[in-house]
C-alpha cells in the first residue's frame, strides 16, 4: 500500500492520472505517503476506496470505519460519498477530471439498484442535493445511509440532504438548512469522532450559527462479524434506528 501510492505520486509526477483502488483500512497503511508523496505536492492522484463502512463477514480487519476521519484533516483533499451505484459513477468521474488530490468512497456489496444514466457526466464540486422536502428536522447524509435516511424521513416529515461531498461542504445547503429547521442530523458510515458530521459542526460553528445537531454514526468500538443490515441495525443505522434515535433526541428541544 505505501509503495502503491508513493508510485502513484511519481506517475502524476510525470503527467500521467493514476487511480489507486484501495480497500479502506489498507490505506491507513499508506498514510504517510498520502500525506507527504501526494497531498503536499497537490497531485492529481484518485483514490478509489472500496470497503468504507461496515463489510458483514470480512470482519473488523476490514472495516472502513475511519478513513472520513483521517482523510478530512488533509489540505488540498476532495473527499466524496455516493449514495448509489449512479452518484458513484458520476462522483468517481468528477475525481477523476479534478486537478488534485481526490477520495471517493463506497462501501461493500452490489447498488441500491438505481437507473444509471448513460455516459460520465461529473457533478459540481462541493455541492449536496436535497432529496426530500420536510419541516423542523433536517436529516444530512453522507454516502450509503442517504437510502435509511429517505425510508426514516418519511416518519418523521423530515428533509433528507444528500451531502455528496465531505470536503468541500456545500455551506450554502448547510446554511439553508439550519435556517429552516429546529433541529439537524448528520448520518454516515464512519465514525463518529472526526467525521462528515464532525465536519458539519465546524463549519455551522465558522459560519456563526447555533442549532441543535445530532451526529449518528459508528460507535467507538470495532465491530464483529455478522451480516451488513443486522450490524447497521445493531449500531442504530438503519431506518428504524435512525427515527429512534431523531425522536429521543426531539424530546430535549426547547
Amino acid at each position: 500500500e505505501q509503495h502503491a501510492l508513493t508510485f502513484a505520486a511519481g506517475l502524476a509526477c510525470e503527467g500521467i492520472k493514476p487511480v489507486v483502488a484501495i480497500y479502506s483500512t489498507f490505506l491507513q497503511r499508506a498514510y504517510d505517503q498520502l500525506i507527504h508523496d501526494i497531498a503536499l505536492q497537490d497531485l492529481p492522484v484518485m483514490l478509489a476506496i472500496d470497503r468504507a463502512g461496515l463489510v458483514g463477514a470480512d470482519g473488523p480487519t476490514h472495516a472502513g470505519s475511519f478513513d472520513l476521519s483521517f482523510l478530512r484533516c488533509i489540505p488540498n483533499m476532495l473527499i466524496a460519498a455516493p449514495s448509489d451505484e449512479n452518484e458513484c459513477r458520476r462522483l468517481l468521474t468528477t475525481a477523476f477530471l479534478h486537478n488534485g488530490p481526490s477520495a471517493v468512497r463506497y462501501p461493500r456489496g452490489s447498488g441500491k439498484g438505481a437507473v444509471v444514466e448513460p455516459g460520465l457526466e461529473p457533478l459540481e464540486i462541493g455541492k449536496g442535493i436535497l432529496r426530500r422536502h420536510g419541516r423542523d428536522i433536517a436529516l444530512i447524509a453522507f454516502g450509503s445511509l442517504v437510502a435509511p435516511a429517505l425510508t426514516a424521513a418519511e416518519a418523521l416529515e423530515a428533509s433528507v440532504a444528500d451531502m455528496r461531498f465531505v470536503k468541500p461542504l456545500d455551506l450554502e445547503l448547510l446554511r439553508e438548512l439550519a435556517q429552516t429547521h429546529r433541529l439537524l442530523v448528520t448520518l454516515e458510515e464512519n465514525a463518529v469522532a472526526g467525521g462528515a458530521g464532525a465536519g458539519v459542526a465546524e463549519a455551522l460553528s465558522a459560519l456563526g450559527i447555533q442549532i441543535p445537531v445530532l451526529h449518528l454514526g459508528l460507535p467507538d468500538r470495532f465491530i464483529e462479524h455478522g451480516d451488513v443490515a443486522a450490524m447497521l441495525a445493531e449500531c442504530g443505522l438503519d431506518a428504524t434506528g435512525i427515527e429512534r434515535a431523531v425522536r429521543q433526541r426531539i424530546t430535549l428541544l426547547p
